[in-house]
């Protein structure tokens, strides 16, 4: 018996674990699936999906080349705002907590609160915090931004810890050794290290915010999204059709540039 063989006979048998895996998913799925019903669906709910496909095949173009406050693009480019004032807040503020919530910088302690109450914040979701803002500030974007800024609090702050716990410690002993300052050693030995994967989370975030800033109008907080159900509730596919056919083409050119920026930053 070779050396191979004896290495395979070693190898802890998984087939049973394999087994129960596959079984234990089956149930899942066998149990999810009976909780769809069909009983609803009627013979004008096949209608209305035929009116939908139709309305979003024949997109109203007037509304995508109408440049007043009421078409699409201005409504695209406010929606797009929003998502990158709230990016732009989060990030910032986000900082400062994600290096309390370091446990190889902060006691643990207090690492562990900060952290207990970014998990509460990121709990929320960004509909419910819309909702609320909306009844503080009233409808608009606003409220939006407030919104898009304490969703992306929660989020950016855990994505920064992972990197800040990732530091190269050797290159801040050596600054230590040499009598550096507090302050020098953020500027010089920490700060360099974590510029371009935040800039890179930052991004990433955006192109979240941008999909979630649209949800956000459908609840007043600003953007597309209140024009959207607006259309939706009167029935004017064509006007559905062309507010998705704007929101998709704005979010693969936003996903396009980021990427590029995205993988600049992190292979330099």
């Amino acid at each position: 018996m070779n050396a191979i063989d004896k290495q395979l006979q070693l190898q802890p048998n998984r087939r049973m674990s394999y087994i129960m895996t596959i079984f234990i998913l089956s149930i899942l799925f066998v149990w999810s699936v009976s909780t769809i019903h069909f009983e609803n669906v009627s013979l004008n709910g096949t209608k209305i999906a035929k009116n939908i496909l139709g309305g979003l095949l024949n997109p109203d173009w007037s509304l995508i080349f109408n440049v007043s406050t009421g078409g699409i693009p201005y409504l695209l480019i406010e929606t797009m705002a929003i998502a990158f004032l709230g990016t732009i807040v989060g990030a910032l503020l986000a900082i400062p907590l994600a290096f309390l919530s370091a446990s190889n910088i902060m006691p643990k302690p207090i690492a562990f609160v900060v952290r207990l109450l970014l998990i509460i914040i990121r709990t929320i979701p960004a509909i419910v915090y819309g909702l609320m803002f909306i009844r503080v500030t009233g409808p608009g974007p606003f409220a939006g931004v407030l919104t898009m800024s304490l969703t992306s609090i929660g989020m950016l702050s855990k994505l920064y810890v992972d990197v800040i716990e990732d530091l190269d410690k050797s290159v801040l002993e050596s600054m230590e050794a040499i009598g550096c300052t507090l302050m020098e050693k953020i500027r010089f030995g920490i700060w360099p290290q974590l510029t371009a994967l935040f800039l890179s989370i930052v991004i990433y975030r955006f192109d979240m915010n941008l999909r979630d800033a649209t949800v956000l109008g459908l609840v007043g907080a600003g953007g597309i999204g209140a024009p959207l159900i607006f259309a939706m509730n009167a029935y004017k596919w064509s006007e559905v059709g062309a507010i998705l056919l704007g929101l998709i083409l704005l979010i693969l050119v936003v996903e396009f540039v980021s990427n590029r920026i995205r993988t600049k930053l992190v292979r330099g």
